[in-house]
């Protein structure tokens, strides 16, 4: 991608600790992946997920290219449907893996049961590539609000599990290709 400097100080999170600091006003950036509306930045002292409500601070990042790239990704064009979680699930991205989570064979289990209150009750099953990897629960919730978000939920829930441990072989075809292991 490229680089570019940032236009006023913004809020990001540090990768992969998963702190929360602030990035510097006119700091320089390299921009590494915009995907699932979020950008993943490189600066001299290292690598950084800055929120899509964040991303105006980044000067020349085509926000609207940003916008419909996350919503192409997030969307499947209906209603409340099992398929639908699935898509917003494939909205989201591990910020230093430029595959979703989906594909990337994070999420183990999907569990889709109607509310007491009406609508339904989405429980998700993920885990990570890493079991030190502080991005968890930033991934986690990214998930959450995308499964959230659409229509007819009502509640949503995503567990971060271990078991089985996470490896390499339970990528899917689709995310080998995309890293190019295919």
């Amino acid at each position: 991608m490229s680089t570019t400097r940032l236009l006023e100080d913004v809020p990001a999170t540090a990768i992969p600790a998963g702190t929360t600091t602030t990035l510097a006003a006119g700091e320089s950036v390299h921009i590494v992946q915009t995907l699932g509306g979020n950008v993943t930045v490189r600066a001299d002292h290292g690598l950084f997920r800055i929120a899509r409500a964040d991303a105006g601070a980044i000067a020349g990042l085509d926000l609207e290219k940003l916008d419909r790239e996350a919503g192409a990704a997030a969307t499947s064009g209906g209603g409340f449907s099992e398929q639908a979680v699935w898509d917003a699930l494939k909205g989201c991205f591990d910020p230093e893996i430029p595959v979703n989570i989906v594909d990337l064979g994070l999420v183990y289990d999907l569990d889709i049961d109607a509310s007491p209150a009406g609508g339904q009750r989405v429980d998700v099953k993920m885990t990570l590539t890493a079991p030190g990897c502080g991005m968890g629960p930033v991934i986690a919730e990214d998930a959450r609000q995308r499964v959230a978000a659409l229509p007819g939920v009502t509640e949503a829930r995503v567990h971060i599990v271990w078991d089985p441990q996470w490896t390499p072989q339970m990528i899917s075809e689709a995310g080998r290709r995309q890293l190019g292991i295919a």
